[in-house]
């Protein structure tokens, strides 16, 4: 990760004999700064890009469709700010700590209703911190949100290692079970005994593990679906509505499109060579991958708002982090597969398939599975952040 893109304690610079001096524990105050030369550097290349003429389909049947990027890249160059998005960002308090030999970075938002509950949220992939944005006000401050305030909390959101300014891991044989460790370690560093944890995507992977972790302190595991998704072994013992739901989610376009756990497993160096150097490059991986995330049924622009995803893809850009986020992919024995869940802490689940509560249960307790939510993008915080919310308060109101 570039060093020049975000300062510990604002502006200030210590020395490698002055951090050791102060303690591995300490906790610095954080801001993003990403260079003006970085911005311009940024805005040269998507001039100078050079696209390729489109193929005969339509829609996203080869890829993401030509105008559309050509639209979009035209509004990252000319349109889109992100100085105002970074002192969006920089709104959030922010830090950074060392825990597990790993540099860390995190937001820690601290709610001013009385007995807020900590909860610690873990974003997905390809997605960072900023996948809470809209989310961090609902939860912190429900009452400004039409919220009850007694299902207020205190927030934690830190960047896995590899993604955005979170250090990248410098050795192999990282697992989402390591993660979860160090996330236990920093809530304990943050002097929290009892909290929840929450998360989707990748993150439905690494709640779990931080329960596992730290089970006396976890209160609940909340998740974005996942849970429960069979496997063909499951499918001769399907009830009908069971085989119904299962041959609907075998349809969908993130269950057919492209496969990057076998990719990033396969040859991420490679790849990683064209999304640093690229950005036409890199928006159009990070579209692909929203696009097949986006269950909704609507197009993309009108699910996940064009300036949240834009933000999200530049703060891969400036930190060059697009080889380091794809340690899960790689150095997962086996693949990641699909998330199991936990049996140490009670487990809630935003949305799942009708019929697959059953399959869940058998590696987690399940105590909140509605099956009325909204539904929408794979990355429902971006999408339905006050229903997600909602659904928070609900689940951890039966737990805490």
């Amino acid at each position: 990760m570039p060093s020049n893109v975000g300062t510990a304690g604002g502006n200030s610079r210590r020395t490698p004999d002055e951090e050791k001096a102060m303690g591995s524990e300490e906790i610095r105050p954080f801001r993003i700064d990403v260079p003006q030369e970085d911005l311009d550097d940024l805005r040269d290349r998507l001039t100078r890009a050079r696209l390729p003429r489109g193929l005969p389909g339509e829609g996203w049947s080869r890829g993401v469709p030509g105008e559309w990027l050509r639209e979009v890249a035209e509004y990252w160059r000319e349109g889109y700010d992100w100085r105002g998005q970074e002192t969006r960002l920089n709104g959030f308090p922010q830090f950074t700590t060392e825990v597990g030999g790993q540099e860390i970075h995190f937001l820690h938002i601290r709610s001013a209703e009385p007995g807020a509950l900590p909860v610690l949220l873990t974003h997905g992939w390809p997605n960072s911190f900023v996948e809470f944005a809209d989310l961090l006000g609902h939860l912190t401050d429900p009452r400004a949100h039409g919220g009850d305030p007694s299902g207020a909390f205190h927030v934690v959101v830190p960047s896995i290692p590899g993604f955005g300014f979170s250090e990248p891991p410098r050795e192999t044989g990282w697992t989402t079970a390591r993660v979860g460790r160090i996330w236990a370690e920093l809530m304990d560093r943050l002097g929290y005994d009892r909290y929840g944890v929450q998360g989707g995507d990748l993150g439905a992977y690494i709640a779990p593990e931080v329960a596992r972790a730290a089970p006396e302190r976890v209160a609940g595991v909340h998740v974005v679906g996942g849970l429960g998704f069979p496997t063909e072994e499951d499918v001769p013992g399907m009830t009908r509505e069971e085989r119904s739901a299962y041959e609907w989610f075998q349809k969908q376009d993130w269950m057919n499109g492209v496969d990057h756990h076998a990719l990033l497993r396969a040859a991420p160096q490679t790849f990683a060579y064209g999304w640093h150097d690229s950005p036409v490059a890199a928006l159009a991986w990070t579209a692909q991958k929203f696009h097949e995330f986006n269950a909704s049924g609507k197009p993309l622009e009108e699910v996940i708002d064009r300036d949240l995803f834009l933000t999200n893809l530049s703060l891969y850009w400036f930190t060059g982090t697009w080889g380091s986020s794809s340690w899960p992919m790689y150095d997962s024995p086996g693949g990641l597969g699909w998330p199991e869940g936990q049996k140490a802490v009670p487990t809630g689940v935003y949305s799942g398939p009708p019929g697959f509560r059953r399959l869940a249960e058998r590696h987690n307790t399940i105590v909140h599975w509605p099956e009325d939510n909204p539904g929408g993008h794979h990355f429902l915080a971006m999408d339905a952040p006050d229903a997600l919310a909602a659904d928070m308060r609900v689940f951890f109101g039966k737990v805490r």
